[in-house]
């Protein structure tokens, strides 16, 4: 990097140099800016930064990083050699349950694009060539060539900052039809050689070659090379690729390389070990700024294949499947499956732009998202009813906001008018991007639970199978009652929070749900959730209350014959109680729970009273439940249960039909 910004606030000598300890989103990882002087760059980043809104943000989350990193710090020191035995023992046995599944059988290459959109935009003019030159605008870049990484400008930093990185810069501005255009080049020549590839971006694409080098009786090297050779040809593009066992180390490979280049990682034990061995850990997909930096601090872990060394700490830390990550990243173990057609969840674009609060500019914005949405949907052969709108405040708080429809739609009139109505209600307001996603789609693409056994709650009320089905209120239909994704929750008149609809039955969640406090309207053809609590210090959302813990609901619930009073009390005695049986909660081996099989070391004193107050309520309300079920009389069988919602008081009558289930409305109907 040419030149030499001032030295202050210490930027030479032994002064303090506060710019260290700010954790931006600038690193080296990105290839091609491997000579850069990070600190000098981290130190005009910093100045750049200081006292703006981003700046403050940043600030906070480096806080309660820095607090996380402080509270890992503490459980270590209380774990004893005790417990770190029996820790080891118990990632010994996780990491060779985890060795023998390794497949070496299968044969993937990772192909990333080279600098991707700033290459189509010097492929358009050639003027640029050679050119430090960014894709982006004063606000935001989203790429930048390789002669612009030499002065340490990359993807995802403000434009301002990189013009005081490299004065001779240039800006592009973004061209998406194009990037898309070449996009679909590119996937053209990938279906040659595999035709159930996996797209990773615009720029990048997984293929499982072990079919075409086995066809041709050819090396993975020369199948690589020969599809790069195939994408220039048809692109003028130059892409970098890497070979490996699995998708995890094939990604790690493509970027050894680059650019316009490619790595072949054998398909043998003492290679990868070998290839991991030394391979820093930010190099992983997987491993952001915050784990890499949780890593270090607290573990000291570097390299991959310290993650084995530190396996008695990973696993007294962390959950199973967060330890058995880092297991499979110590041992260079990835995905080899070639996984079957997936259908979309949803679909989203989404803009960075200069912070403003000029409304006609916001939907302009909005129209371009909506069209550009549209696109997308049509071209799938997609319609959905889920609409969210993302906005990025100018102080970088990110807010969503959410609408079901009745109706499915796909046109840009019909996106652009629901989105209008959600952007409308956050004005005025200044925001620095906006982003549109669509999900919940119909038909068999989408429409499918992934569990086929699995019925919707919908199902469950409306269907035969419920064995007391009862008459809703003339004004709340079916279509009320229908089960989404997603479900807006207003926490405050500045912020909403956007949960996954819960299982009632799951056995993770537990759900209060105060229906005194929540109502379901329609207005011009939607469903919206409205709530009327306003307790912000409480863990109640509202009215939809999440408890979550070990277990909940153990066993099958118990079928309850309201006609019959003596017969209920009978079944209840001669099996097990859908509630909980009366276990007294033990340590087994001092280590796991007896209960709900979760371990905690007896250095941890704390976290198990907390633990044991938990299971100590939970068989109390558990207690109280099955009293209640027990003590319904049956001269009771006709009486109506009244259901009380904002608008008004609704009768609803608990119907009488003997079935195998309990009936879900008897969970939420009140005395």
């Amino acid at each position: 990097m040419e030149g030499s910004e001032g030295e202050s606030n210490g930027g030479g000598g032994d002064g303090p140099r506060p710019w260290q300890s700010y954790h931006t989103v600038y690193t080296i990882a990105k290839a091609g800016m491997e000579g850069v002087d990070k600190e000098k760059v981290q130190r005009i980043v910093y100045e750049m930064s200081k006292g703006s809104k981003y700046f403050q943000n940043e600030e906070k989350k480096e806080a309660l990083i820095r607090q996380k990193i402080h509270n890992l710090r503490l459980q270590c020191e209380k774990l004893t050699q005790a417990d770190l035995s029996h820790y080891q023992k118990v990632a010994d046995r996780r990491i060779l349950e985890l060795e023998a599944s390794r497949d070496l059988s299968r044969i993937w290459l990772h192909v990333d694009m080279d600098a991707f959109y700033a290459a189509v935009e010097t492929l358009c003019n050639p003027t640029l060539k050679g050119r430090p030159m960014a894709v982006g605008s004063m606000s935001m870049i989203s790429t930048a060539n390789y002669e612009a990484r030499k002065f340490g400008v990359r993807a995802a930093m403000p434009g301002f900052i990189a013009r005081k990185l490299c004065p001779e810069l240039i800006f592009v501005p973004t061209d998406f039809k194009k990037y898309n255009y070449y996009s679909d080049l590119t996937r053209k020549v990938f279906q040659r050689y595999d035709p159930n590839f996996i797209a990773g971006s615009l720029d990048e694409a997984y293929l499982d070659i072990t079919e075409v080098c086995k066809k041709r009786n050819t090396k993975s090297e020369d199948i690589a090379q020969e599809l790069r050779a195939s994408v220039y040809e048809e692109t003028g593009l130059t892409c970098s690729a890497g070979v490996a066992p699995n998708r995890l180390l094939a990604k790690v490979c493509s970027d050894i390389n680059k650019p316009n280049g490619q790595y072949v990682l054998p398909n043998e034990r003492v290679a990868i070990m070998a290839f991991i061995s030394t391979l820093p850990i930010r190099k992983i997909g997987g491993i952001g700024k915050v784990t890499e930096n949780i890593l270090k601090e607290v573990f000291g872990i570097n390299t991959c294949e310290q993650m084995l060394e530190k396996a008695s700490y990973l696993g007294a830390l962390f959950s199973q499947s967060t330890a058995d990550f880092f297991y499979s990243v110590g041992l260079g173990l990835g995905k080899t499956d070639s996984p079957q057609v997936r259908f979309r969840k949803s679909i989203s674009n989404e803009r960075t732009f200069s912070a403003t609060e000029d409304e006609v500019l916001l939907y302009k914005r909005l129209a371009e998202l909506a069209e550009m949405l549209s696109a997308d949907m049509q071209k799938e052969g997609l319609c959905g009813r889920t609409l969210t709108l993302k906005l990025k405040t100018a102080s970088f708080e990110v807010r969503t906001r959410a609408v079901t429809l009745q109706k499915y739609i796909s046109s840009s009139e019909d996106i652009l008018k629901h989105a209008s109505n959600l952007l409308k209600a956050e004005l005025p307001i200044s925001v620095r991007l906006i982003g549109l996603r669509m999900s919940q789609f119909n038909g068999d693409k989408c429409g499918d639970t992934s569990d086929p056994t699995q019925t919707t709650i919908t199902s469950f009320i409306t269907s035969g199978e419920a064995n007391k089905k009862y008459s809703s209120s003339p004004d709340v239909t079916d279509h009320d009652l229908v089960g989404d994704t997603e479900t807006e929750l207003s926490l405050d008149n500045r912020q909403t929070s956007q949960h996954d609809c819960i299982d009632l039955f799951d056995g993770n969640h537990s759900l209060d749900v105060d229906y005194q406090s929540c109502t379901v309207w329609k207005n011009d053809g939607a469903e919206e959730v409205q709530t009327s609590s306003n307790d912000a210090t409480s863990s109640n959302y509202n009215g939809y209350r999440e408890e979550l813990g070990p277990t909940s609901f153990q066993g099958q619930f118990e079928v309850i014959n309201v006609n019959d009073g003596s017969k209920s009390n009978r079944l209840e005695d001669e099996r097990p109680s859908s509630s909980c049986q009366e276990t007294t909660m033990l340590w087994v081996n001092d280590y796991k729970c007896s209960l709900c099989g979760i371990e905690l070391p007896p250095s941890f004193v704390e976290e198990r009273l907390e633990h044991s107050d938990f299971h100590l309520a939970e068989k109390l309300q558990k207690e109280e439940s099955r009293i209640h079920q027990t003590s319904v009389p049956s001269q009771c069988r006709d009486q109506k249960y009244r259901v009380t919602g904002q608008s008004k008081s609704k009768k609803q009558k608990l119907s009488q039909k003997e079935g195998r289930h309990t009936p879900i409305d008897y969970f939420f109907v009140r005395e």
